[in-house]
């Protein structure tokens, strides 16, 4: 979790073995505020039934092509989205992120909280 005013990470949150993000948002002790706004990517389908502030963009079928009105609010979404998926790219600047993980499992979650303490003390100076 990051936010959209201060591009710091907030929260991080690790499982072992793969993982939908999905599946580990729902897993996940930490819950957000219902004030608070959710903007999520498009594997995120169905976090409006767990939380009402929540925006994920609507996706089209091979029946039901996306409306105009649709394709604009995707648009407005993924403008205020491409905060989190820049913070995404600084991080991956790492390359024990970007790469396959070989080391101990145990210690990842470690590594990467080391990895956005100094992504956000970065954006500090």
């Amino acid at each position: 979790m990051a936010d959209l005013n201060t591009e710091q990470i907030l929260a991080t949150d690790f499982c072992h073995g793969s993982c939908h993000d999905f599946q580990l948002f729902k897993q996940s002790r930490s819950r957000v505020a219902e004030h608070i706004w959710i903007l999520a990517d498009a594997g995120y389908q169905g976090l409006s039934s767990l939380h009402s502030n929540s925006q994920t963009p609507a996706k089209k079928s091979k029946l039901h092509p996306l409306s105009a009105a649709q394709k604009t609010a995707n648009r407005k979404l993924s403008k205020k989205r491409i905060v989190i998926e820049n913070i995404i790219r600084k991080l991956k600047i790492f390359r024990i992120l970007s790469e396959r993980y070989r080391n101990r499992r145990k210690r990842f979650g470690l590594r990467f909280n080391l990895i956005a303490a100094i992504y956000n003390l970065e954006l500090k100076s």
